[in-house]
């Protein structure tokens, strides 16, 4: 079954921490882009980063540059975003996808696959 699995989400305070995961199973992992998403209530999704899985090359939104990392464990077929010096801001459901088009990586017209999502909450 293709699937990507979200974990790590959570409530934590204004300037701390949390580190999502994103498992892939059931298509060709080393082909794709793997992508990381956020929507907040009443606001559009927006593209917050993404790794091709082949190059290790990256995408930052400028709004979460700095702060968080995107990487890549080939060998577990997984995607992390750490995420460091978290503002109320970056409330928001953090979803997984994945796409072919590595140009496209924080267009979410362009994700072939998307994860159920996980909800990250700072508190002010």
């Amino acid at each position: 079954e293709v699937q990507l699995v979200e974990s790590g989400g959570g409530l934590v305070h204004t300037g701390g921490s949390l580190r999502l995961s994103c498992a892939a199973s059931g298509f060709p992992f080393d082909d794709y882009t793997i992508a990381w998403f956020r929507q907040a209530p009443g606001k559009e999704r927006e593209g917050v980063s993404c790794i091709g899985i082949s190059d290790d090359s990256t995408f930052y939104a400028n709004s979460v540059k700095g702060r968080f990392t995107i990487s890549s464990d080939n060998a577990k077929n997984t995607v992390n975003l750490q995420m460091n010096g978290l503002k109320p801001e970056d409330t928001a459901v953090y979803y997984c996808a994945a796409t072919v088009m590595h140009r496209l990586c924080a267009r979410d017209y362009a994700m072939d696959i998307w994860g159920k999502g996980t909800l990250v909450t700072v508190s002010s």
